[in-house]
């Protein structure tokens, strides 16, 4: 690795220890802050769709905005601080307390629309700064100690609004976006330190949304795109409401339901580096394979069992399949497309997903009154249709997929007793990154 990406990379890192920071203090709190402004189940499902339909919008014109400024950097410091500043206003939304939902959605839209919108920029800038031949193993590493900063953190949040609930609960979310808003621009700051390499871009490395779409039947990374567009429109049917479940019908604190949270992202983060190092082995797409039926199982087991110690175990497990899941649908991409392609087809694959995920949670929202109750309880109806989908596409979906770059053929049922450690596989060994 050259010293310019090195020092990049260092950069990147501090950078991404701010960021998981403002991760932790918001990621699990829009919901429950909505709930306090008196939010409705439906418009829970529209704080989870609206800003993946926005999103999804904005990077339409992401790759465009990059190729014609010239640099991907640019875009990223303009819309991380913009990002940033959509902070403020949610901090004095919960100052004023009485502030209509409405309202909180579209800040929340705001923020999540400025993000997405320098996405595709950082992932293409990432992957030019990482060997090829590492990515799984280097974003595992990374991931995998962010991770941990975004749990902390996510719980010292926690422990903010369980000790602000018997004074005044709007002062721990005033607190909590209020301190968000000082870590984003802290890491923006790291952002702007951070070294493009140059990248030049081509006629020939210009296609439409409609063009990528219509090449679905012949393209294995089209119908790769598909396969994960579709994985999530069955997921968002439910995820946005088990917040709901636990906070409205379970009737948990806001530490309890921040400890069951936080449970999987800690194990998301725990086993992140050696899935990726198992991805760079036997191959992202056998790792996506794998852990798409066990993510199909999840909203089941909410339906078996609802007892709190019987949660943490299944966010146990749901961290696990997540982390393999999450990780190599990303480097699956850097496998497969060009350096000069990738900001575009990123952007094509947020752009599909965050549609889908937009459309789940509207389908999702649509439906769950209109469910005959599962054990006294509409939603758990919701979790069952939403694991059918998911088993449906996890099936059926990646039978047509190949893998895009030479790797080691393994069984499943070897790869996961190697992933859990019961019979490690050779040349699994832990490196250390630099």
């Amino acid at each position: 690795m050259n010293p310019t990406a090195r020092r990049s990379l260092k950069f990147s890192f501090k950078d991404g220890i701010f960021v998981s920071a403002m991760i932790g203090f918001t990621q699990d709190y829009f919901t429950p802050f909505l709930l306090l402004l008196g939010g409705t189940a439906k418009e829970v499902g529209i704080l989870s769709s609206l800003p993946n339909f926005v999103s999804a919008l904005v990077q339409l014109k992401s790759a465009d905005s990059t190729e014609k400024v010239g640099s991907r950097k640019t875009i990223i410091n303009i819309f991380v601080f913009l990002q940033a500043v959509m902070l403020v206003p949610m901090a004095v939304v919960a100052i004023l307390k009485g502030v209509s939902p409405v309202v909180f959605i579209l800040l929340v839209t705001l923020f999540t629309g400025f993000g997405a919108f320098a996405a595709p920029a950082w992932s293409s800038l990432m992957s030019d700064l990482v060997a090829e031949d590492k990515r799984g193993e280097y974003f595992g590493w990374r991931n995998k100690r962010l991770g941990f900063v975004i749990v902390g953190m996510s719980f010292v949040a926690g422990i903010i609004l369980h000790s602000s609930e018997k004074k005044d609960i709007f002062c721990g979310f005033f607190m909590i976006f209020a301190l968000a808003f000082v870590f984003r621009l802290i890491s923006w700051n790291f952002l702007r330190q951070m070294e493009e390499p140059k990248l030049v871009h081509k006629k020939e490395d210009h296609f439409t949304l409609f063009r990528f779409l219509a090449r679905i039947k012949e393209s294995n990374f089209a119908r790769f795109v598909l396969f994960v567009a579709m994985m999530n429109f069955s997921v968002n049917l439910a995820s946005p409401y088990f917040a709901v479940f636990m906070l409205r019908d379970l009737h948990f604190g806001y530490l309890l339901y921040s400890l069951i949270t936080v449970t999987a992202t800690l194990v998301i983060y725990l086993t992140m580096s050696r899935w990726g190092r198992h991805a760079d082995k036997f191959g992202n797409l056998k790792v996506l394979r794998m852990t798409a039926p066990i993510i199909a199982t999840l909203p089941l087991c909410w339906v078996i069992n609802r007892n709190p110690l019987f949660l943490l175990l299944v966010q146990v497990l749901s961290g696990f399949a997540w982390a393999g899941f999450n990780l190599c649908a990303l480097n699956f991409i850097y496998d497969a497309v060009t350096p000069a392609k990738r900001t575009r087809c990123i952007s094509y694959f947020n752009v599909l997903n965050g549609l889908a995920l937009c459309l789940g949670a509207l389908a999702g929202g649509f439906i769950v009154q209109k469910l005959p109750p599962l054990l006294g309880y509409n939603i758990l109806t919701l979790f069952v249709v939403s694991s059918v989908l998911r088993a449906t596409v996890s099936i059926l979906l990646p039978l047509p997929l190949k893998e895009v770059r030479k790797v080691e053929n393994v069984r499943s049922g070897e790869l996961l007793l190697s992933m859990v450690g019961l019979k490690p596989l050779k040349g699994i060994e832990k490196k250390a990154i630099h």
